[in-house]
């Protein structure tokens, strides 16, 4: 019988292989670059999204859109807008070195409350952020209750006998 010395470094062929295709697996899932992916990437503009007893409200960055290129539509309890950030192309030519910013069009869908009177939607658009405001039904807003004042003599008491 031949001594076969251990070796924790030491793995088989298969694992090697099992190893290697899942991380082509993974690689495999990344878009390929190209010209046309650095100036039409996928564009999600954030939202901050609010409410108060009054109303609900979102705040959305939106730098670079003109407030003609934006669609805001309430349909069904669901707001959607729809934009476009365009690359700019110049006449002349330019050498980018980096391309950070993203571009294309987007589309951000958001479900309503029942509380929310989708008859009642306001929109703004303020040095690149759209904000959108979502009055609530009246009777959905919050009543304030009063209190009525008790007599001195104190709360009736009932089915008692007088001995």
């Amino acid at each position: 019988m031949a001594i076969t010395r251990y070796s924790p470094f030491r793995t088989p062929l298969s694992d090697i292989a099992l190893l290697q295709n899942r991380l082509n697996s993974i690689f495999s899932d990344y878009p390929k670059f190209s010209d046309e992916n650095l100036t039409t990437g996928n564009f999600v503009p954030p939202v901050d999204v609010y409410e108060d007893a009054h109303k609900v409200a979102l705040k959305m960055e939106v730098p670079g859109i003109k407030q003609e290129d934006l669609d805001i539509r309430v349909e069904n309890q669901t707001l959607t807008v729809k934009g476009e950030r365009k690359f700019e192309k110049e006449e002349k030519e330019e050498n980018f070195h980096r391309i950070e910013r993203s571009y294309g069009s987007f589309t951000r869908s958001f479900t309503l409350p029942q509380t929310v009177d989708t008859d009642n939607v306001g929109a703004s658009y303020e040095d690149g952020v759209l904000t959108v405001t979502l009055n609530k039904k009246a009777e959905a807003k919050p009543k304030q209750v009063k209190i009525s004042p008790t007599s001195a003599k104190g709360p009736k008491q009932v089915g008692a006998s007088a001995a």
